[in-house]
Parts: structure tokens; C-alpha cells; sequence
């Protein structure tokens, strides 16, 4: 990590090398903590950093934050506005990824979420791609289970839970596959380590309902609603079987940091004809179209970072 990077810790802005936490900071040893993954997309065209979703990430950091009896120091305004100085401070001219992160402070022994000092933190720094996979992923169905809302909030992004991911995409890649998917506890198909799912079949897209404790990400919204609104697709949410997966027309997964992703084959079970299918490819190439801000039909998406700035002067 590149220590002159200017971040926002305890209330102002610093070089990432002069912010410090504590061995003894209870999230570090309980996991109490929450946060987010903003994506940023330079357009060349419009010599812009745009961030997409911002609004949409804070305020479900807000709603993460309040499971963990947190109590954010900004609203979701402020916050917006923070990140925008930051990544302008850091006079980013690339694509960039956002990390907001809530968490309990504290210096002592004692698990529990009461009486415990809450901070903030947010990084921005450069970021290409989390996936390098041009041929399509490789997964696998995990021996892990996701882990269910009744044992630890799963539908908000607390560090902790994130140990159910680790555990799940380690076992993938050592044993040869890219990426792991993980079934809930009643056997449907959940989501990935870091991902969404969606499954197309004659045509109409299936992603997994929410009580199958996914987390509902931002992008997957993003893509539901470009299916419907750009492409008259229908969307519906509801069970996956396993043996859904292996008899798709198309399988493709979202997330912030990934964007969208086909797989290319489950199990050794290749996936259509083991290529980007034409829906995967079109939600692809327009989603790409729409954080670049060449849409202006939905510009409201995305927050400008210079354009933002030079507007506040104003």
C-alpha cells in the first residue's frame, strides 16, 4: 500500500502512513466492524473520476452501521462529499476503489458492541480489475454454507461475517477454480465469495431472493433495473437449485469490485457453450457505458469528483 496516499481518519484527512491502529483495537480481534466498496471510473472523454452508487453505499453503510450498534459521524451527504475531496486530493486518473470502514475502537479486552468508541475510516486508491478472467471464471460449488441471518447479520457487510468468504474462496482457488459459490443453509444457491449470481434461462434472468441471505448489492440492483429499463428482459427473484447452475443458458456474477464476470464453467459442468452468453455481454457493455458516465440518462448515478469540486468553489 502506497503510504503517501492521503485517506480521511479520525475526523480529517492524512498520509495512509501516519493513520495507526492499535493491536489491541477490538474490530481487529472481533471483527467488529462494517464497511463498503465504492467503485470509481475515469473518463478519459470527460477528463472525470466518476463514483457510482455513492449514495446508495453510504446509506446501507448507515443501515450496516446500525445492526453493529454504530453511530456514523456523517450523513450520507458529507459523506459524498468527503470522498470527493479525497480522491481529488489524491488526483486520481484512473479507475479507483473506495473503502469506507466503520469500526469499534476500543484498545481493550471484551467482546460485545455496547460501550464500545466507534470510528471511521475511508482509503481510496487505484484499482484495474478484480477479476482477470477474459475467458470466463472457473467455479465451484463450496462445502461451506453461507452464513444465515439468524447466526450473524448477513445481508449487511460486517468485517467478521467476511471469514465465511475467506474460508470459501481459499478452498476455491487451491483446488483450481477462480471463484466459489456458496449455497444457504437450506441448500439454494446463495452467491459468490464477493458477488451476486444470475442465471439465465429461454431468456428471462434469475438472481436468488433476498431470503436466501445474500447480500443485496449495488450493482446487482443496477443491473436489474439496466435488464428491465434497456432490454425489456424480465427479472425475477426467487430459489436456485444447484443443479440450476449446471443447466443455464448463462451464469454471471456482480459486485462492486468485480463488476460483471460470466463463469465459464461449474463443477467441470461448462456453462452454454463455455462463452460470454448475449445477455451476460450486453449488461456488460452497457454497464460499462453507464459508469464511464457516456449515458446521460443516468448520470443521476454518479457523483463527479473534479466536476464536484470545482462546482463547491463556485
Amino acid at each position: 500500500m502506497d503510504g503517501s496516499l492521503t485517506i480521511y481518519a479520525n475526523g480529517r484527512f492524512c498520509r495512509y502512513d501516519e493513520a495507526k491502529i492499535g493491536l489491541m483495537t477490538h474490530a481487529l480481534h472481533y471483527g467488529t466492524g462494517c464497511f463498503e466498496g465504492v467503485r470509481g471510473f475515469w473518463s478519459t472523454r470527460d477528463e472525470e473520476l466518476y463514483l457510482f452508487q455513492l449514495e446508495d453505499h453510504y446509506e446501507r453503510l448507515h443501515a450496516s452501521a446500525k445492526i453493529l450498534m454504530m453511530k456514523v459521524p456523517h450523513t450520507v451527504a458529507e459523506l459524498v462529499k468527503i470522498t470527493t475531496e479525497l480522491c481529488a486530493r489524491n488526483n486520481f486518473r484512473g479507475d479507483v476503489y473506495v473503502r469506507p470502514l466503520m469500526y469499534k475502537s476500543n484498545e481493550e479486552i471484551g467482546v460485545r458492541l455496547h460501550d464500545v468508541r466507534d470510528a471511521l475510516a475511508i482509503v481510496a486508491m487505484p484499482f484495474d480489475r478484480y477479476f482477470d478472467a477474459t475467458a470466463g471464471l472457473n467455479c465451484t460449488v463450496s462445502a461451506w454454507r453461507r452464513i444465515d441471518d439468524t447466526t450473524a447479520p448477513a445481508r449487511a457487510k460486517v468485517t467478521g461475517v467476511y471469514i465465511n468468504s475467506a474460508l470459501a474462496k481459499s478452498e476455491a482457488v487451491l483446488n483450481g477454480y477462480d471463484e466459489a459459490i456458496l449455497l444457504s443453509a437450506d441448500g439454494h444457491v446463495s452467491e459468490g465469495s464477493a458477488e451476486n449470481i444470475f442465471i439465465v434461462k429461454k431468456g428471462v434472468i434469475y438472481t436468488p431472493d433476498a431470503s436466501q441471505n445474500i447480500l443485496e448489492g449495488c450493482t446487482r440492483k443496477t443491473l436489474m433495473t439496466l435488464a428491465e429499463a434497456e432490454f425489456g428482459l424480465t427479472v425475477v427473484e426467487r430459489a436456485i437449485d444447484r443443479s440450476e447452475l449446471f443447466t443455464a443458458d448463462e451464469v454471471f456474477i456482480s459486485g462492486s469490485a468485480a463488476g460483471l464476470q460470466f463463469v465459464r464453467a461449474v463443477d467441470h459442468r461448462v456453462v452454454g457453450d463455455g462463452t460470454q452468453g448475449p445477455i451476460a455481454k450486453k449488461l456488460a457493455d452497457l454497464y460499462d457505458k453507464v459508469v464511464r458516465g457516456a449515458l446521460p440518462t443516468y448520470h443521476g448515478w454518479l457523483t463527479r469528483t473534479y466536476g464536484s469540486r470545482k462546482a463547491a468553489a463556485v
